[in-house]
């Protein structure tokens, strides 16, 4: 028998002796469910204890979005200020005092590139009115919007290209062909509740240019989920909101990680009820399966997301590549879309794609912080960029191993300066914008003029990575991984190095002492069994001995 043998016998040895079970799921019943129904589903507001529609404030005729945020700050007077410090109004890191982290910030990635010169585009998803440029007013509480996040008729739509804005009248969006109507905002405003999965999902859905391109377990998929596809938000389950988990305490809303941690706080609800839910330890504790079950030794090491999102984009694909090197492909004068599958393959304004269903993450050790390449930082062009990277190792105590989708892409970059750049994507023709004038050094000179950083005029496109936690669409106990799919020399940590696993590393010492004590305990059977037959031979001519006596 090779070593390898050698390490499955250990391993069965090991399930055999701890009553393992095929999966390591085990699942004991928690002590306190978290609540269910219609508290936390689409009807919830009619459990609240406030109608809007019969306050003095909201029976006036509206006209504009900052008149119903108007109204809205006059009751709720310190909303306002509260939302100005958030991560939704400003997309930088309240935790970073110089202003660089976050999408407003230095950040880039290798879907969209940048905000930055590309205000009126990005902004349609923004919590706010009329962001289209630097000059727009961060201190103006008006320019909140109030209804992205609380209303509840479903009709609320802020037309793509206007800065965030709505529109005045029914005005055709021609890439979607789709026709934006304007809000009746009164109807809006006395509709509003706590944040569903619309509300929410409006935006995180599809962010990154479409549904599905930047995160792998966030789509339309989500909106009304089966329990195959996500057992907390299953409608026929525990129909969670998205704010059930992330916890909000003045508009802050728990989730986002740059480099402070989502959570150092492992703490279960059971023992304090003030901690956020952010962690399924939150609500799971850190022994979440039945007693003596293998699976509560894992939980120090690996995430809960690790076992039980066995793959993501289970209904609707994913965007894995984006090479921008491959755009400018035009036909009569218009950019040439080439779709496969109902998903665009090649769209001449953006590049070359790949989109992807039911995908394995990739795994990594992660503490909570994700480290970020922000536009002042030098890369190395001869080596995969990683826009984005968790922080942690084995030794790290906070670390654990997550699962992660990476998003392949081909970014632009400075070749004198070392740094990666923006462009202009966004403007009509003759503004520099690479989506009207299809001129990259034209766009790149443009956007970095604007973000008020060099460029050398000499760009090229490098490989770069950008990675997203997986977290959402956690299947059923009975999807979840099995001790082979990662105790294996294939399997599903195969790569991830540093640290000795059965079944998947080798070891000559250990395979010599693992294959003697296997001879020793042979021999010992062996020579036990021999004894006995030899013991059983004598007795049995003593026996004849006697007879014939």
């Amino acid at each position: 028998m090779n070593s390898r043998w050698m390490q499955w016998f250990l391993v069965l040895l090991l399930a055999a002796t701890l009553n393992l079970s095929p999966s390591l799921s085990g699942a004991a019943t928690p002590e306190k469910k978290p609540a269910k129904g219609e508290e936390y589903g689409p009807n919830h507001t009619k459990n609240m204890t406030a109608d809007h529609s019969k306050f003095d404030a909201l029976k006036q005729e509206f006209k504009s979005g900052p008149e119903v945020t108007k109204a809205c700050l006059s009751c709720h007077t310190e909303a306002g200020e509260q939302f100005q410090k958030t991560l939704h109004w400003r997309w930088k890191s309240p935790a970073d005092p110089d202003g660089k982290l976050g999408k407003g910030g230095l950040v880039v990635n290798n879907y969209c590139v940048s905000i930055h010169s590309n205000e009126p585009r990005c902004t349609s998803c923004h919590a706010g009115y009329g962001w289209k440029d630097k000059t727009f007013d961060f201190t103006a509480q008006e320019k909140i919007d109030c209804l992205v996040c609380h209303e509840q008729t479903g009709t609320y739509e802020k037309f793509p290209t206007m800065a965030g804005n709505p529109v005045s009248e029914p005005t055709l969006f021609p890439m979607e062909n789709k026709t934006y109507n304007p809000p009746e905002w009164n109807k809006v405003a006395h509709s509003v509740g706590r944040p569903t999965r619309k509300n929410c999902g409006t935006c995180h859905f599809f962010g990154g240019g479409g549904e599905g391109v930047k995160h792998g377990d966030l789509d339309s998929s989500i909106f009304k989920p089966n329990r195959a596809l996500d057992v907390h938000m299953a409608m026929e389950g525990e129909n969670f909101t998205c704010t059930r988990c992330h916890t909000t305490e003045k508009h802050m809303i728990s989730g986002r990680h740059y480099n402070v941690s989502a959570t150092e706080d492992r703490r279960s609800l059971l023992e304090s009820d003030i901690i956020k839910r952010i962690t399924c330890v939150s609500c799971h504790t850190e022994k979440p399966h039945k007693p003596g079950v293998k699976a509560n030794d894992h939980t120090d090491k690996v995430a809960c997301q690790t076992c039980h999102i066995p793959e993501f984009a289970r209904v609707n694909s994913t965007k894995m590549m984006w090479d921008w090197s491959k755009a400018g492909e035009r036909q009569d004068g218009k950019p040439v879309k080439k779709m496969k599958d109902g998903r665009a393959v090649y769209d001449g304004m953006k590049g070359e794609f790949r989109w992807e269903k039911n995908v394995k993450p990739e795994y990594y050790w992660y503490n909570g912080v994700m480290r970020n390449v922000l536009l002042t930082d030098k890369i190395d062009p001869g080596q995969v960029t990683k826009l984005n990277y968790p922080e942690g190792n084995v030794n790290d105590s906070k670390s654990r191993i997550y699962p992660f989708k990476v998003h392949d892409g081909k970014s632009l970059y400075d070749k004198v300066h070392k740094t990666m750049v923006v462009p202009k994507l966004f403007g009509p023709k003759g503004s520099g914008a690479y989506w009207g004038d299809y001129d990259w050094k034209l766009a790149i000179t443009k956007g970095m003029e604007y973000t008020g950083l060099p460029f050398s005029g000499e760009f090229d496109f490098a490989q770069t990575q950008y990675m997203f936690q997986t977290t959402h669409m956690v299947a059923p106990k009975e999807k979840s991984l099995s001790c082979t799919d990662c105790h294996s020399g294939n399997g599903r940590l195969a790569k991830l190095g540093g640290f000795y696993m059965p079944g998947r590393d080798g070891n000559k010492a250990l395979n010599v002492i693992g294959w003697g004590s296997v001879i020793v305990a042979l021999i010992a059977v062996l020579g036990h069994g021999a004894g006995r037959l030899v013991s059983r031979k004598r007795r049995e001519k003593k026996n004849e001995q006697r007879d014939d006596e």
